[in-house]
């Protein structure tokens, strides 16, 4: 077991599987790189409670065996169980949590590129690592767990449970609505960034997401700024004390992302005029680079500094796009109009040249011609 690798076989529709919450659990911790052994400390489950888990997924056609992996397999075999106990009709609804039925929103899915809607390429801070997100199917299993067996709990009884509890349970606890039972579960020692995204993703509460977003630790991670910003409930100020200080590109990734809520990009647009106002020239110049221009239109009114317009006229231009958005920039410096007009591609191109000849800025003897 020691060498072996777990992987996901892709050819399974994991919805389907009867799992229960552990073989859940287990599987939303596999990234298709983490050796078995490493496991333990990964989920906190013993070696042996693991062994047996793995076993059940590769029977059930869960886990990939593969052919480096059929002596680490077989060896798990011989050491698991040869059926699972019986339960009786009672348990079979609180243990057997049955993977979802349907998908729910798709808002695991990465941040748009930096252009979602005009198609130019960004930074990728915000891209998520192999096995950062949880499948839908367990998703669900968590979802079922805390609707069939925890909701209906008194609240100080699951605030004193997400206190000391472990996962699945811990898992399930990040679907409670309740701000204190969050609270809770964010003091649990076994907390991690499984957990925190999984409250970014689904608490509904600002007291909660104030607590979740009180770990410098969690607001770090981007899984979590992503699910935060989708979130409907992340309050403006809060959006605005997490993002003030982060990259031209990132608030200008969030004011063209679909899936981010209105209020949050309106806040995003108003906080990317004032980043742009006082930021560093180099963010600037990426902005606009790297969104040909595209950005520009919620800049209407804003002005660069000498320096932003030096390292602009340092450039070779070769895109029409990026070209014609700087002549529709009224705020274009005269430096860069002038150094425009000296591009190839402006000379080749009569209507290029006649829209810099038409901007404010553009030299005089060009706007006689």
């Amino acid at each position: 077991m020691n060498d072996w690798t777990p992987k996901l076989n892709p050819s399974v529709d994991l919805r389907r599987l009867p799992l229960n919450a552990e073989e859940g659990f287990v599987l939303s911790r596999l990234d298709g790189h983490t050796r078995a052994r490493d496991l333990p400390a990964l989920t906190g489950l013993p070696l042996e409670k693991l062994r047996d888990i793995l076993a059940r997924l590769v029977e059930q056609g869960a886990l990939l065996p593969g052919a480096e992996d059929a002596a680490p397999v077989n060896a798990l075999r011989q050491g698991a169980p040869a059926a699972r106990p019986p339960t009786t009709p009672a348990e079979e609804v609180p243990l057997r949590i049955q993977a979802a039925s349907a998908h729910e929103a798709t808002d695991a899915d990465p941040l748009p590129e930096t252009e979602a809607a005009s198609g130019a390429s960004g930074d990728g801070d915000d891209e998520p690592a192999p096995g950062d997100e949880v499948s839908e199917a367990v998703l669900g299993n968590y979802r079922k767990l805390f609707e069939t067996r925890l909701h209906g709990l008194p609240e100080d009884q699951r605030v004193a449970m997400a206190h000391g509890v472990e996962d699945p349970e811990l898992s399930a606890l990040c679907f409670d609505p309740v701000p204190a039972v969050i609270k809770a579960t964010l003091e649990n020692p076994r907390v991690g960034l499984a957990h925190a995204r999984l409250i970014a993703r689904h608490h509904r509460n600002p007291v909660g997401l104030e607590a979740l977003c009180a770990r410098a630790a969690f607001t770090a991670d981007s899984g979590v700024r992503r699910f935060l910003v989708r979130n409907p409930q992340l309050p403006a100020s809060l959006f605005r004390r997490l993002w003030a200080l982060r990259r031209l590109m990132e608030h200008h990734k969030l004011t063209v992302d679909r899936d981010v809520p209105e209020s949050t990009r309106r806040t995003a647009r108003e906080l990317l005029r004032q980043r742009f106002a006082s930021g560093p020239s180099e963010e600037k110049v990426e902005l606009i680079l790297n969104t040909e221009g595209r950005a520009l239109g919620a800049l209407v009114g804003m002005s660069v500094d000498g320096k932003t317009a030096s390292l602009l006229c340092g450039r070779t231009y070769r895109s029409p796009l990026l070209i014609q958005n700087l002549a529709r920039w009224s705020a274009a410096p005269p430096v860069l109009v002038a150094h425009l007009l000296k591009q190839e591609l402006v000379r080749r191109q009569p209507q290029l040249r006649a829209m810099l000849a038409r901007h404010p800025n553009a030299p005089a003897d060009v706007k006689r011609a």
